[in-house]
């Protein structure tokens, strides 16, 4: 046990953290864990019949009312293609309104409806369930940790828009 009343990590990164062992096993932990995190909401969204790719826009334009189509497409990094195919379900679903921008008019601003944040809140709190609990286990400490990690994986370009989040 630790200091704090929590078991020790199922096992403590080696000093020599930069060998490829250890690096596969992060690879490994990132992927396996992320891919869990989200079947914790496909059967919603399958019973909804929308997928990770809607769900993704759902929780960008929750976070960030009046977001730009442009916005979202950089947050996403998908084509416009697909991003117009998302966005046309979600609209059609009365899941997500566009109004014309103010200032600019060629701009879409994109706005949950109150079915589309109910439906957001639902899913988040799903997800928030599962992050409370892996960051419970892991302690204060490795939270920190972990999101140095991620941040490390995000070119210094792109961090900026994360920030303005406001997470």
């Amino acid at each position: 046990m630790t200091g704090q009343n929590r078991p020790e990590p199922l096992r403590a990164a080696s000093p020599l953290f930069l060998r490829e062992p250890e690096i596969r096993r992060g690879v490994e932990w990132l992927y396996f864990g992320y891919s869990h995190l989200t079947r914790t909401i496909d059967e919603e969204l399958s019973a909804q019949g929308l997928g990770r790719a809607h769900h993704r826009a759902l929780y960008f334009i929750a976070r960030q009312p009046e977001l730009t189509v442009s916005q979202l497409l950089a947050l996403l990094a998908i084509t416009k293609q697909s991003l117009g195919r998302v966005l046309g379900e979600l609209v059609e679903r009365g899941l997500v309104e566009t109004r014309t921008g103010e200032r600019d008019r060629r701009q879409k601003l994109l706005r949950l409806t109150a079915e589309g944040a109910a439906l957001e809140s639902r899913l988040f709190e799903a997800l928030r369930e599962r992050m409370s609990a892996a960051y419970a286990s892991a302690g204060q400490g490795a939270v920190g940790g972990f999101w140095a990690v991620l941040e490390g994986l995000v070119p210094e370009t792109e961090r900026a828009r994360i920030e303005a989040l406001g997470g």
